[in-house]
C-alpha cells in the first residue's frame, strides 16, 4: 500500500505533502517548480508508492471554480495519462494559504526565515489540503 499525497498547485511552484504509510499524519514533503511537478511526482511514486493524489482545488465563495482552474485542469489531463493507475481526487483549497501563513507566524518562524523560504506556505498549504481530506474520510 502507498502513501495519500496531495499537491498545492501553483503557477510558479507547488507545495507537496504525503502521508506515513500507516496514513494517519501528514507532512510536507517538497516544494517543486511548478515545471518539475511531473518529474518529482513520476519518481516520488516509484520510490514511495502513490496510492491516491488529492489535488487542491481552486473554488470561488460561490462555489464555483476560480480562474486558477485553467492553469491545473492541463496538469490533471497529464496526470491521468503518465500515471494512470493512480486515482485523482480534487479538494477544495480555499484559505488554505492564509492558514498555512497564519500558523507559520504562530509556529514561531522569523519573518526572515518566511522570506528565504517562499515554498514555506505551499507545503503547509498542501499538508492542510491533506489533513482535511484525511478528515473528510474518517467522518464518511
Amino acid at each position: 500500500m502507498g502513501r495519500i499525497v496531495a499537491i498545492d498547485y501553483g503557477r510558479r511552484r507547488c507545495g507537496i505533502a504525503s502521508t506515513d504509510r500507516d496514513k494517519i499524519i501528514a507532512s510536507p514533503v517538497a516544494t517543486v517548480p511548478t515545471h518539475q511537478l511531473e518529474a518529482f511526482i513520476t519518481e516520488y511514486h516509484i520510490s514511495e508508492g502513490i496510492e491516491r493524489l488529492v489535488v487542491g482545488y481552486p473554488k470561488k465563495m460561490n462555489n464555483t471554480p476560480s480562474d486558477a482552474v485553467k492553469y491545473i485542469e492541463p496538469f490533471l489531463n497529464r496526470l491521468k495519462k503518465i500515471m494512470p493507475e493512480v486515482p485523482v481526487f480534487l479538494y477544495d483549497e480555499r484559505f488554505t494559504s492564509g492558514i498555512a501563513r497564519r500558523a507559520i507566524i504562530e509556529g514561531g518562524v522569523k519573518k526572515k526565515s518566511r522570506r528565504e523560504d517562499k515554498g514555506l506556505t505551499d507545503r503547509v498549504s498542501a499538508s492542510l489540503i491533506l489533513q482535511s481530506y484525511m478528515e473528510s474520510l474518517s467522518n464518511e
